[in-house]
């Protein structure tokens, strides 16, 4: 991946603490006329380090953003839930401290389950990336 197309998704806890990231990254940008983006989610822990594809269309952009309106409000969030795709889900479990898991339903069954202490902010940092995806969707 080129590093200028960008992260949908960026958790990780700060310098000093496990290290864990869990993001969701732009492969590539959208051919003319495809309405979907080519992504993965990476997790990467001390002893666990997985890939899972992801298609990525503009109605789950639509869903991620209110997910993101959940969030803040401390609800349990589960985005890409259709069965088509990797799941996605984050919920506080404490003041400060998210668990985010990523399930691959479709192919593998596997799920990898972090905890993570995203800094400050992290959702609106969040919605930036959503924006700046948006515009790469958009052409």
């Amino acid at each position: 991946m080129t590093d200028d197309l960008g992260e949908l998704i960026h958790l990780t806890d700060p310098p000093g603490t496990s290290g864990h990231v869990v993001s969701l990254r732009v492969l590539e940008p959208p051919s003319p006329g495809r309405n979907f983006l080519d992504c993965e989610f990476v997790v990467e822990t001390e002893t666990v380090k997985g890939s899972f594809p992801v298609y990525v269309a503009s109605d789950d952009l639509d869903d991620w953003a209110e997910a993101l309106e959940a969030l803040e409000g401390d609800w349990f969030v589960s985005w890409l839930n259709s069965g088509r795709t990797v799941q996605f889900k984050i919920k506080t479990v404490s003041p400060g401290v998210i668990a985010v898991s990523v399930h691959d339903g479709p192919s593998s069954q596997v799920t990898v389950s972090v905890p993570l202490f995203p800094a400050t902010g992290w959702i609106e940092d969040q919605r930036a990336r959503l924006d700046e995806v948006r515009r790469l969707l958009s052409g």
